[in-house]
């Protein structure tokens, strides 16, 4: 059943805690969090895991993938990539998962980081929205309006290439800062005449916020998502070896989410507080299409490209190899990081 529309001040709960669903994709400023979520598993090794709140520990216990574990997992929460690479890069956390612009800031500010497995997703999910009554049609008429996106993150690149694309640039724009909440506020209240986003939130403001689709990720962004751990971890021979496993596991999750779109759906939506509805588009237009995939080089060559991008504006101090984050030891034989994401047919 369609969900009923909500008064914008009532999303924003749901919407706050759902920085976790991005994946690790925002830029969020503040507080860290690193809160624990518990313990699973048994035996004398922990693997110390960063989370965002309907991340990887929601998927993995409802995939099965925490039964019978061999070591423990020690879960924290962060409210998204940007803290969790922090607390991996102050050793606090042995691993973690994001999306493809936090391991670019961590890296520019020399964090000990390093890239260990990757997802390619559809970047469907990944739009710049209007209003439906908005004139705007296509990229180009972004030109001269105000534009809401969060600093530093996917979204952030995924803006800036789209107005590359449509021979713009940031100046030519007005861009205003916003984490999603206060995004969609904005957006909702007609303060904005555009916002860059991802999903859960593409999804929730189509359904609920008036939105539409003036341009997606698709062609734009690289879809990439990453497991990044700290280099202590991977030199100690029993944790490699849990990572490993870790990693396996995760990948096994997903294999299971894209075959149970709606078991997942339901579960995510009660570990986040998002409409069965939306929960269940957005899993069938990103979350559920993510396919494990090598991280080789085309996608640091991907990355590299958001590493020049945010160079060349200043956006992060310095450039540099973003080859040198990365520790291809658990590729395998994992498929090459172009490899197409899975697909439920239909966009939803």
């Amino acid at each position: 059943m369609r969900a009923r529309p909500i008064a914008p001040a009532a999303l924003l709960l749901p919407l706050t805690l759902l920085l976790a669903a991005c994946g690790g994709s925002s830029g969020a400023a503040g507080a860290g969090g690193g809160a624990g979520s518990g313990t699973d598993g048994k035996g004398s090794l922990t693997l110390d895991v960063g989370d965002q709140k309907g991340g990887y520990e929601a998927l993995l216990r409802a995939a099965g993938e925490l039964d019978d574990l061999p070591y423990k997992i020690k879960w924290s929460t962060f409210t998204s990539g940007p803290p969790l690479l922090e607390a991996v890069n102050a050793g606090a956390v042995d691993v973690g998962g994001v999306g493809n612009t936090p391991p670019v800031f961590a890296a520019a500010a020399k964090s000990k980081i390093k890239v260990i497995a990757g997802t390619h997703s559809n970047s469907d999910g990944e739009a710049v929205l209007v209003k439906k009554g908005s004139p705007l049609k296509r990229p180009a008429q972004l030109k001269g309006r105000s534009i809401a996106v969060a600093q530093g993150s996917s979204a952030h690149y995924q803006l800036i290439a789209t107005l590359k694309k449509a021979g713009l640039t940031p100046k030519d724009v007005t861009l205003n800062y916003l984490q999603p909440a206060d995004a969609l506020a904005a957006f909702t209240r007609g303060k904005v005449d555009a916002w860059a986003v991802w999903d859960p939130y593409t999804s929730q403001a189509l359904d609920q916020a008036d939105a539409r689709v003036l341009t997606t990720g698709q062609g734009i962004v690289n879809g990439l998502g990453f497991q990044v751990a700290a280099p202590a971890a991977l030199d100690d021979k029993k944790k490699s070896a849990a990572l490993k496993d870790y990693t396996d596991r995760v990948r096994r999750a997903q294999n299971w989410v894209f075959k149970h779109p709606d078991v997942w759906a339901k579960a995510w939506a009660k570990e986040t507080g998002l409409p069965d509805k939306v929960a269940l588009d957005a899993v069938k237009r990103t979350r559920g299409t993510a396919v494990a995939v090598a991280v080789d080089k085309d996608a640091i060559a991907s990355e590299q490209q958001i590493v020049d991008s945010f160079a060349a504006l200043k956006l992060i101090p310095r450039s540099f190899d973003f080859g040198e984050f990365v520790d291809p030891r658990f590729n395998g034989d994992l498929p090459p990081s172009s490899t197409a994401p899975r697909t439920y047919g239909k966009a939803h």
